[in-house]
């Protein structure tokens, strides 16, 4: 991956009312050293649905995925399981997987134990393009 710097101001930007930026201090900041922290087991993909804005993750957003990361409980993952492919946090709990979705309109996947649940990755980060 080529090396992707932009400038980075330190200082932060309230999101109420405006301040001055004060000790506006700048360097740069690398885009790939941000978001994959392990390159050769990264990849992103676009998500659909609704069933993770809870967890500020909506449809059309570009999920960055770690496979080299080992998912536990709490952490947002890509699986599959019955043959569809989900995004959803990982609970467990008394020895039993659940995909929760973050939306309570939505019911959690228990993964009985017949069942199969294959990891595909860690979500690390989510890209979102509001323009």
């Amino acid at each position: 991956m080529d090396e992707l710097l932009v400038p980075f101001f330190l200082e932060t930007v309230r999101c109420g009312f405006p301040s001055p930026a004060a000790d506006s201090r700048e360097e740069s900041l690398d885009f790939n050293t941000l978001l994959f922290k392990h390159k050769a087991n990264t990849y992103c993909l676009r998500c659909s649905g609704d069933s993770m804005k809870l967890k500020g993750i909506f449809s059309g957003d570009i999920l960055v995925v770690d496979r080299s990361i080992r998912a536990k409980s709490g952490d947002v993952i890509v699986a599959e399981t019955g043959g569809a492919f989900t995004v959803k946090t990982l609970l467990l709990k008394e020895g039993k997987a659940i995909l929760h979705p973050e939306n309570p309109d939505f019911a959690d996947i228990v993964i009985a134990e017949e069942e199969e649940l294959v990891l595909f990755g860690v979500v690390t980060a989510v890209v979102r393009v509001i323009r």
